[in-house]
């Protein structure tokens, strides 16, 4: 099976985006895949913004997103466009750093209004980061996430209903998408 890095964009500690990942992320580790979370907000701001290639954080972020096979990348969306923190990582990556693998994108947001965040902000950058196949993402809004007092997320049906579909479809292209060597 695939090794997944899952990368949450929110700077938030009790981000509903990363909680709906972590909740995918069981689907995917059900289905046999090795899924590696990310969480942004825990690489240090310094090297974040400071741009500090060398940084360990920076280095083992790197390593990640090279070992994996495909990648899920959620965000919260400010502003009609994915998160700083997801931007400032991306920047810190190489050109090419997604050649070969399959990416789901995922975002979360408050209003049906930042729908398109995810095709006309995020999509381009993930593209041009050299990706394999970009699959078919999904928004969420955030009153159909409900977070549990244990930790959990409660999914609203339609919303739940349509993450399944595309996460299946993220799951189904992983094993299609041929592997190809990193551009240097």
């Amino acid at each position: 099976m695939a090794t997944v890095l899952s990368v949450s964009g929110s700077p938030s500690a009790s981000s509903r985006t990363a909680k709906l990942l972590r909740h995918l992320d069981a689907r995917l580790a059900a289905q046999g895949h090795e899924v590696i979370p990310l969480d942004i907000r825990t690489i240090p701001a310094e090297a974040l913004l400071g741009a500090d290639f060398r940084h360990p954080a920076i280095v083992e972020a790197t390593a990640l997103f090279a070992r994996a096979d495909g990648v899920v990348v959620g965000t919260p969306v400010y502003k009609a466009a994915y998160s700083g923190v997801l931007k400032a990582l991306l920047d810190l990556l190489p050109q090419y750093a997604l050649t070969g693998k399959t990416v789901l994108p995922l975002a979360t947001g408050g209003s049906t209004a930042h729908v398109l965040a995810l095709d006309y902000a995020l999509r381009p950058v993930l593209s041009s980061m050299g990706a394999a196949h970009i699959v078919q993402g999904w928004f969420t809004l955030d009153k159909d996430i409900t977070p549990g007092e244990d930790g959990q997320i409660s999914v609203a049906p339609a919303a739940a209903e349509a993450l399944t579909q595309v996460v299946d479809q993220f799951a189904a292209a992983l094993g299609r998408t041929p592997l190809l060597a990193a551009a240097g």
